[in-house]
């Protein structure tokens, strides 16, 4: 992906509030279960296993700050 295209899909709305996913209340995937789990594991917490694909995504986000992991050096601080 080139810059400008890079650019002008940061400004569009690729990226959606997971409260307006179509799909946000079907069962979380398993690529997001596999990933909360690393990340509960190294957080001390427990994930609930009935979460949907929105809330899971907001754990993942949730968890991620908690962990420092997924975040550039900039939002680390």
């Amino acid at each position: 992906m080139d810059k400008q295209t890079q650019n002008e899909a940061q400004k569009s709305n690729m990226v959606k509030d997971p409260q307006n996913w179509t799909t946000g209340d079907e069962p979380m995937t398993g690529a997001q279960k596999s990933y909360l789990t690393t990340l509960a594991e190294e957080a001390n917490e427990q994930i609930d296993d009935d979460l949907t694909k929105a809330e899971a995504s907001k754990k993942i986000d949730e968890l991620q700050h908690k962990t420092g992991r997924g975040l550039s050096d900039a939002d680390k601080k």
